[in-house]
């Protein structure tokens, strides 16, 4: 395993993280347990969770995941040689069954001790609000589209001054963002200068498929040393290439869920096919190829994995030893130049 630190910070991480949101809904708690163990096996040490985890959301399924790692983490013990961040969930339609207030100090209380609880720990090492509060492009939307009515606060500095307090209360070390964009990011960027806590990483989607944060956050990120974490590096499986070689299941996450749908759209599953044959042509899997692109970009501190078996779990975790050729990169440069940024 390779590893490196979360911005500013003397944490070590490891470049590969679990990603653990199929936990409750298409994994059991046995699988995922069985996930954790093969994971630190390997040297992954970093683990990624939510609150409104089991996705899809569902109010028979909130929580579930931070209990499947609470459960494995009371067993284990050692929890101190681990790396475990979590999330807030934002004011949305899918997320009514967990709260509805927004970012407000009260909110913050309630789902931090609700996630210490469920995961059975004293602190959280990292913790995030999973998306804006404020109208934006996020969750599948490329450009922003300006709402002169909506009614929105402008409370960042409010934001990291309750966070500040659940710092120095010890319930969590380090905070960051998650589905944000380059304004968001320096709107907090700008509030901590005077002498409120820093959004340390920003965990967006990025993938090969979708690189439109290269646009002008990773500019932001890398001037102000904001580390990047990514999510769906493929895809929610496209990017395997299961799909197009026919080789899904019903129990595949697209087919299983159709609501996901936002790499399936034609230009995407041209792009798809560019890249497979490419895989192809220097021996390697998409998979393989795809993984890691995303560990290996100047800006990325580590690469979010999720896996539904631990065959895929191995290929996804095994990716971290493959550096792809300056050929190969120039190549899969020409395809997104050609397809750029199909399924943001």
């Amino acid at each position: 395993m390779r590893y490196t630190k979360l911005p500013g910070t003397s944490i070590e991480v490891s470049k590969i993280c679990l990603g653990t949101m199929t936990w409750g809904e298409q994994n059991t708690e046995a699988e995922g347990h069985a996930q954790l163990d093969y994971a630190i096996d390997q040297g992954i040490n970093f683990i990624d969770t939510a609150e409104l985890y089991s996705v899809p959301s569902r109010a028979e399924t909130y929580g579930s995941t931070e209990r499947i790692i609470g459960s494995w983490l009371k067993n284990r013990g050692k929890r101190d040689d681990l790396i475990i961040a979590s999330k807030i969930v934002g004011p949305a339609a899918m997320s009514k069954h967990i709260r509805t207030g927004g970012y407000t100090k009260e909110e913050f209380r309630d789902a931090i001790h609700k996630s210490l609880k469920r995961l059975q720990t004293d602190y959280l090492d990292l913790y995030q609000l999973h998306w804006p509060e404020r109208n934006t492009n996020y969750f599948g939307k490329l450009g922003y589209t300006h709402d002169p009515d909506e009614e929105w606060k402008d409370n960042f500095a409010e934001v990291l001054g309750y966070l500040q307090d659940f710092v120095s209360e010890g319930l969590i070390r380090h905070i960051g963002v998650s589905n944000e964009t380059a304004y968001g990011l320096s709107r907090y960027m700008e509030e901590s200068r005077k002498g409120l806590p820093k959004m340390i990483t920003v965990q967006n989607p990025y993938n090969l498929l979708n690189r439109k944060d290269e646009i002008g956050l990773t500019e932001v990120m890398q001037r102000e040393k904001v580390g990047y974490l990514a999510y769906s590096p493929l895809g929610f499986g496209t990017l395997s290439g299961k799909y197009i070689e026919q080789k899904d299941t019903e129990a595949s996450r697209i087919n299983k869920f159709p609501q996901y749908s936002r790499y399936s759209n034609e230009q995407a599953v041209e792009a798809t096919k560019r890249y497979l044959d490419l895989a192809k042509k220097h021996d390697l899997s998409l998979t393989q190829m795809a993984l890691a692109f995303v560990t290996d970009r100047p800006f990325m501190t580590a690469n979010i994995i999720g896996a539904t078996n631990l065959e895929q779990l191995k290929e996804n975790i095994d990716s971290v030893n493959i550096q792809l050729s300056s050929e190969l990169l120039e190549e899969i440069e020409a395809i997104h130049n050609a397809i750029p940024n199909p399924a943001p």
